[in-house]
């Protein structure tokens, strides 16, 4: 089975002290760097457009097009900033590529920079990573070091300066927007667009804001050609990704496949369901794209298999739920998570999730009637495509998406005034999600 696995940005993971410049090199790293740089930028880009690189990051956007938006006719300085703010509940790729391989993203954003013509850059790093931020400051320090960032990159004329900008923990920040106004230094709120980033983003100028995976993809790219990663994937979903196990599997972890690929044979290579145990519901994208059960095992892990299952690929954060789990109580925790980081901007997403945690509250307890359910699904309503940012649609889908598939579970607690499910299993994925 481990013959589906493409390991390209999780390759060298394995290698000792795989961090440091020393051992990224001795495995061709920048290697690309050299290559676009005897390249023009706009070929860079097209590069990129031909390879069908979609944003990791869980939108989904073509990375070149992106690109491509920046206005070149714009006289003021363009800027590449790079999420890695990640703080989607599941969702745990980013950190461990950030650690593991440090130079794979600073290579990946000198390319992507001199595509984009800016001269300076910006990495947004969550700031609970403090081990994160250290090793990313080291590796930018050694790229320094080596020419490969500064004045004049290797005699191209290219010049590049990199920031390592810690956040101050605000789920709000995975916003690109609001990402942009904490930057600035203000309070982390999204923007009303337009005008788009592309136009006026940071400091008002031209910016290009992309997930540490979607930069850390693009030397692949230039190192091995476009129809090289076009070739992998499935037709509108080009290329591999890393797909986050978590929860009731055999070995959690991180598996790096073609886009496409099922959660059957991820699950398999995963050493199956805990044993004695089987899936009763999962994510496919982290705690914010809607639910699935075991009746898409053999959804194609893309996202245009995954959109037509209902839900959405995004960051490919795929937690497993065996039948020990009480789905009421795992969305009231993902529902009171959304409550407590809406950034208060907006009516719908701020009083929304408050009444959305009441009403899921009093289900859990089995107080009420099946009535609290259509109001429940009516509160999802009057906040899914009316609040500002994409927060409260995410804070609706589990819910909904659980009423579609578990409504008896629902009505059982109510039935038995209470949680049917034993507090000790809870207990259990409790400490096993926070060890994967």
């Amino acid at each position: 089975m481990t013959d589906v696995l493409t390991p390209v940005l999780t390759d060298n993971w394995d290698q000792d002290r795989s961090w440091t410049l020393a051992a990224y090199e001795d495995r061709g790293g920048y290697g690309a760097l050299k290559t676009a740089l005897g390249m023009s930028q706009d070929d860079v880009i097209t590069a990129v457009k031909d390879s069908g690189l979609r944003g990791r990051g869980g939108a989904g956007f073509p990375t070149g097009m992106k690109w491509s938006f920046i206005p070149q006719d714009n006289p003021r300085p363009k800027y590449l900033v790079v999420n890695a703010d990640e703080s989607e509940p599941g969702t745990c790729k980013d950190v461990p590529l950030m650690m593991a391989s440090p130079h794979t993203l600073i290579e990946g954003v000198i390319i992507s920079s001199y595509a984009i013509r800016a001269s300076h850059a910006f990495i947004y790093v969550r700031g609970e990573v403090l081990h994160v931020v250290r090793r990313l400051q080291r590796a930018m320090q050694e790229a320094y070091d080596a020419g490969h960032l500064g004045q004049d990159i290797h005699g191209s004329g290219y010049s590049l300066d990199l920031v390592i900008h810690a956040g101050a923990g605000a789920y709000i920040c995975g916003e690109e927007t609001a990402l942009l106004d904490s930057l600035e230094g203000r309070r982390g709120q999204p923007r009303l667009r337009p005008p788009f980033p592309a136009v006026a983003g940071l400091y008002a100028s031209p910016t290009v804001i992309n997930n540490v995976e979607s930069i850390a993809s693009v030397p692949s790219i230039i190192g091995n050609g476009a129809a090289w990663f076009s070739a992998m994937g499935t037709e509108k979903s080009k290329g591999f990704g890393i797909f986050s196990l978590s929860g009731h599997v055999t070995n959690p972890g991180q598996y790096e496949a073609p886009l496409g690929i099922t959660l059957r044979t991820l699950i398999d290579l995963a050493g199956g369901v805990r044993h004695g145990h089987e899936l009763k519901f999962w994510t496919p994208g982290g705690s914010s794209t809607p639910i699935l059960t075991d009746q898409h095992l053999d959804v194609p892990l893309d996202f245009e298999g995954v959109g037509a299952a209902g839900s959405m690929l995004g960051t490919r954060a795929l937690q497993i739920f065996d039948e020990t789990t009480c789905v009421v109580r795992a969305v009231l925790r993902w529902t009171e998570f959304y409550k407590h980081e809406s950034c208060g901007k907006c009516t719908p997403c701020r009083e929304g999730t408050w009444w959305l945690v009441q009403t899921l509250t009093n289900l859990e307890k089995g107080i009420g009637s099946e009535a609290d359910l259509d109001l429940l699904l009516d509160q999802c309503d009057n906040i899914l495509g009316r609040s500002f940012c994409a927060l409260g649609d995410g804070a609706t889908s589990p819910i909904s998406s659980s009423i579609q598939y578990f409504r008896d579970e629902y009505l059982q607690h109510l039935r038995e005034g209470g949680c049917p499910f034993d507090p000790v299993a809870a207990t259990v994925f409790s400490a096993e999600g926070a060890a994967s």
